[in-house]
């Protein structure tokens, strides 16, 4: 089937039932969530057209008045965090737009796109969901005004929004619309949320403090955050109130989870797999994607840092082995493929079986961390078959696992078979892991593991490598100015790093997304769980001491650092000892950045500077 429709003469100049619009270039991959919806829509009988990126009024007004309503989405991606750095900066760059050039979306685009369509069509039924609108459904902290914002279903004037991964109540909602119901009337739909007037507010619902209220109470803040998270469980969940002005938001019960034929028939559907032809210049993002698998969805790591829990939830969803097996063997009869499926994973890749039994029929605990319980089930059996299966595939030389490892879980996996054929057959040359930080109150406050499982991995890691006769690194993905870290564990975390001669390239620097509970902690100097104050690094000079600190090899940093390390008393830090951070020589010559003899390295130089920057020393 081709691609779904973008104009009306390819409907036929007939009207259309739903008309998704998009922030993202039209990309039709499972891996885009309005392409699952759109498919799932069109193969459900119903006639959807696409508008992507609308600039102009009449942008939005090409395909005409849909007989049953829009569906309108940020993307794949916040669309501030898409168009910002976490320094404030505009990006230029936008992967998920046509050339990877940036200004194709606006700010806050789920609102912008829903207020005009309202003023342009205002008898037209406006439905949001998605990413930024799933994380913006209550009042929330949005980083880049600094101030809570009012639920983006109020803010956006939509008549209805649908949170997390919502194919089931997509098409529960297009099935009572096509029966004739008004979708102002339809409030009883798990996995939704609508507004009503105070007397309308329904009885039994939690009750989260009001906009008002959290926009001047910081504490009433945390604690309406942790009313939203402990709400999210489709068995124990139960429906949430907060007020918005004169009206009050109805969060509904989430969404039962699709079964594993429902998942697999999502993933079944003709999807095009590659960018709308319009794209004369492509767009990057495909390309990540275009030879890997999504088996999972859903993560019980639940890290505080994370919009998982609250977006696509805490249990986990699986597709079958025969549905991937399938999907594998269509990658290998596409132009292009090269005999490597870049990776078979998910928000975690090596989650496969439910936490516990418990959890089936008692719901997820609430506030509470599945890795850290004695009752987690630790079971890698079903992955490992899949993984052999589609690497057994006649036209498949290698099956790369590039997602996420949960490496606790592996730690806890008493056959060790899991980390075996891992290492033996799945990684890439490095494998990429997320310790985070290694100081213990910092990472409570990540809801990170200790540093100790990070080391126990490493070290089961490199045995395996060397027993297969690999030559292969551990690449640790670090966070800078995380609430609760102090400047003197920002020291901790260099002298860890050093002692281990590990040179991180990159480093991430926090980011207060909306939604999640770190941005909570950021914004209000509380932890949402236990209510006791948290310090967070807020100005814009101890973030760049902290990030500078992780990246203390670099000499552009050494101003920086110094002046970290006197603030912290740490002056025996600074000399030429090996435990030192940096140089006491301050005439120490540095070649400049721009001085094209010092950016260039053979091949030879750029492999040992590999090896440098990775952590694993083969002996």
């Amino acid at each position: 089937m081709p691609f779904l429709p973008t104009s009306k003469a390819e409907n036929n100049n007939n009207p259309f039932d739903f008309i998704c619009i998009t922030g993202d270039a039209y990309v039709d991959h499972p891996s885009f969530g309005i392409a699952i919806i759109s498919r799932m829509l069109a193969d459900d009988g119903f006639s959807v057209g696409i508008i992507a990126q609308p600039q102009t009024d009449n942008d939005y007004l090409r395909l005409g008045t849909p007989r049953m309503g829009f569906m309108i989405t940020g993307g794949n991606i916040d669309s501030m965090v898409s168009n910002y750095t976490v320094a404030g900066r505009k990006r230029s760059d936008d992967a998920y737009s046509e050339g990877g050039i940036g200004g194709k979306r606006p700010d806050r685009a789920v609102t912008v796109y829903s207020r005009s369509v309202k003023r342009l069509l205002p008898e037209a039924a406006v439905i949001i969901g998605g990413l930024e609108a799933s994380l913006r459904r209550f009042a929330h902290y949005d980083f880049w005004a600094d101030k809570i914002l009012p639920s983006v279903l109020a803010d956006s004037g939509a008549d209805i929004l649908l949170y997390g991964m919502c194919e089931l109540t997509v098409l529960q909602l297009a099935h009572r619309l096509k029966a004739g119901e008004d979708i102002k009337t339809i409030r009883d739909l798990r996995g939704s949320c609508y507004l009503c007037t105070p007397a309308e507010t329904p009885l039994g619902a939690v009750n989260c403090d009001s906009y008002t209220r959290v926009s001047s109470d910081k504490k009433a803040y945390a604690v309406s955050v942790r009313k939203q998270y402990d709400e999210q469980d489709e068995i124990t969940g139960r429906r949430i109130v907060q007020r918005q002005g004169e009206l009050m938001l109805v969060q509904n019960p989430p969404q039962r989870s699709l079964t594993q034929s429902e998942f697999d028939y999502a993933y079944a559907l003709p999807y095009m797999k590659s960018p709308h032809p319009m794209y004369k210049k492509g767009v990057p993002s495909i390309e990540e994607v275009e030879f890997s698998i999504i088996h999972n969805r859903g993560c019980y790591g639940f890290c505080n840092f994370c919009s998982i829990a609250l977006h696509q939830g805490r249990r986990v969803q699986t597709r079958s082995i025969d549905s991937v097996v399938d999907e594998a063997i269509g990658l290998t009869e596409r132009p292009g493929f090269k005999g490597y499926i870049h990776d078979i994973g998910g928000p975690t890749a090596n989650l496969r079986a439910v936490s516990c039994k418990k959890q089936l029929k008692q719901g997820m605990c609430k506030g509470k961390k599945c890795f850290s319980c004695p009752n987690l089930e630790v079971d890698h059996s079903e992955y490992i078959q899949l993984l052999r299966k589609v690497r057994a595939l006649k036209s498949v030389k290698k099956v790369f696992v590039r997602s996420g490892v949960r490496y606790d879980l592996v730690n806890k996996d008493p056959s060790g078979l899991f980390l075996r054929e891992l290492t033996e057959f799945h990684v890439s040359g490095q494998l990429k892991v997320a310790p985070e930080h290694c100081s213990p109150h910092v990472l409570d406050k990540m809801g990170k593991p200790y540093i100790e499982e990070y080391e126990k991995f490493k070290a089961n890691f490199e045995r395996e490598t060397k027993r297969c006769g690999k030559e292969q690194y551990l690449i640790p993905y670090l966070m800078s100015s995380h609430p609760g870290s102090r400047l003197t564990d920002a020291v901790e975390l260099a002298c860890w790093l050093k002692a281990r001669h590990i040179r991180p390239e990159q480093v991430q620097d926090f980011y207060p997304t909306p939604g999640t509970i770190s941005t909570a902690m950021y914004y209000s100097g509380i932890d949402p769980y236990t209510l006791q104050p948290v310090f967070v690094p807020k100005s814009a000079e101890e973030r760049a001491m902290q990030r500078a600190l992780l990246q203390y090899y670099k000499p552009e940093n050494r101003r920086l650092i110094r002046k970290a390390l006197l603030i912290v008393n740490r002056a025996d830090l600074i000399g030429n000892k090996p435990h030192c951070l940096i140089s006491d020589n301050e005439k120490e010559k540095v070649s400049a950045p721009g001085n094209k003899k010092h950016n260039q390295k053979s091949p030879k130089s750029k492999q040992k500077q590999n090896k440098n920057i990775a952590e694993k020393r083969p002996s």
